[in-house]
């Protein structure tokens, strides 16, 4: 009898051994498993926002070409067609200005001075549109054009400031995109800052290019403010170029501009 016991304790053991083992087997399987299950979950998650970034990037480079055939067609209009409209009818005052009393030529000189700085206005705004135009002349000059533009409109008083050794840009659309982005602060700033003054600083370095661009405007709550297409469109374009942005605004202090942009290759 007490062998037998002793055998059936043993057996009694064995199979509480079989069955841990069994159900550690099972656990691990089924841990080993859930492992594997969420790790190609993160996965496919992580795929499907690298595509949908992929797409979004993709999108925004076919708005931008698109925006950039547009803004292409309007210069060459208003260069072409616009202007020649305007010089011809600054001959034509000209022309009157000739055959006319004295005291009515001073009118006619008054509007052929009007109708010559609205062909210059005419010119550099045709300039700035033009990507070719931006292409040839490069940024510096650009940028330098659109103050000048600013200041001769006699709507805002403008300046630039451009310090260290400037660098060629390795990808020249990207001369195009920082400069849109200039473009649609500059565009705000008229349109809603009711400002007196626009600064615009860029700082060349070794590897960054450091734009400041700031108004003394009226400002407003970036938290509150619904943002338009204008200050989408500017982060968007800086998201393109792997360029640090900070948009900072308060109100009746004004708003300013930060970006670093790194200079890269193709």
């Amino acid at each position: 009898m007490g062998q037998g016991v002793v055998e059936k304790e043993i057996l009694d053991l064995t199979i509480l051994i079989y069955s841990v083992v069994v159900l550690a087997i099972l656990a691990t399987t089924i841990i080993v498993f859930f492992i594997i299950f969420q790790k190609r979950k993160n996965q496919l998650l992580l795929d499907k926002i690298n595509q949908q970034q992929k797409f979004d990037e993709e999108l925004i480079k076919t708005q931008q070409e698109i925006q950039e055939e547009t803004l292409k067609h309007i210069g060459r209009e208003l260069h072409d067609n616009v202007g020649q409209m305007l010089v011809l009818a600054t001959m034509q005052m000209k022309t009157v200005a000739s055959t006319v009393t004295d005291d009515i030529k001073v009118k006619v000189d008054n509007t052929a001075s009007v109708l010559k700085a609205s062909l210059e206005e005419v010119r550099a705004l045709s300039k700035s549109l033009n990507s070719d135009v931006i292409f040839n002349l490069g940024f510096n000059a650009t940028v330098e054009n659109e103050v000048l533009r600013l200041n001769k409109s006699g709507l805002i008083a403008s300046s630039l400031s451009i310090n260290g050794t400037k660098v060629s840009f390795e990808n020249k659309k990207d001369e195009i995109i920082l400069f849109r982005i200039l473009q649609e602060f500059f565009s705000n700033t008229l349109k809603y800052a009711e400002a007196e003054h626009l600064n615009v600083v860029l700082n060349y370095e070794d590897e960054f290019l450091n734009i400041r661009v700031e108004d003394d405007g009226n400002g407003f709550e970036l938290e509150g403010v619904q943002k338009g297409s204008g200050l989408i469109n500017m982060e968007k374009r800086a998201e393109l170029l792997n360029a640090k942005y900070e948009l900072v605004s308060q109100l009746n202090k004004g708003t300013s501009l930060n970006l670093v942009y790194p200079f890269r290759a193709n």
